[in-house]
């Protein structure tokens, strides 16, 4: 079973940049879809960025397309988010999970594993 343990995340102003990390244990993340998910107060979880470990193919959403990128370190068994640009509305508690099998990478509610989620704040 996967356990899935986040850090990263904080407050930056507008324009900044932060990186999250996503460590699996319990399991490697071979054969499995890594995404990453985000969900503002009052507003439905999102997808923002995923990625199928093995095939190492990436997806992002419409709204951080361009400014954040998704990685991965196979060694270390950890994927990671890397947030360019950032601006007030990508405030949001983050969320990484794993999947061992979805139909659309960006269904949260396919996945299985889910991290603790951490807060990211973006704010002057």
């Amino acid at each position: 079973q996967e356990q899935l343990v986040q850090s990263g995340g904080g407050w930056v102003q507008p324009g900044g940049s932060l990186r999250l990390s996503c460590v699996a244990s319990g399991d490697t993340f071979n054969g499995y879809a890594m995404g990453w998910f985000r969900q503002a107060p009052g507003k439905e979880r999102e997808f923002v960025a995923a990625v199928w470990w093995s095939a190492d193919l990436h997806y992002y959403g419409d709204s951080v397309t361009g400014r954040f990128k998704i990685s991965k370190d196979n060694a270390k068994n950890t994927g990671y988010l890397q947030m360019n640009s950032l601006r007030p509305e990508d405030t949001a508690v983050y969320y990484c999970a794993a999947a061992k099998s979805v139909i659309t990478i960006k269904d949260g509610e396919q996945y299985d594993y889910w991290g603790q989620g951490t807060q990211v704040t973006v704010s002057s």
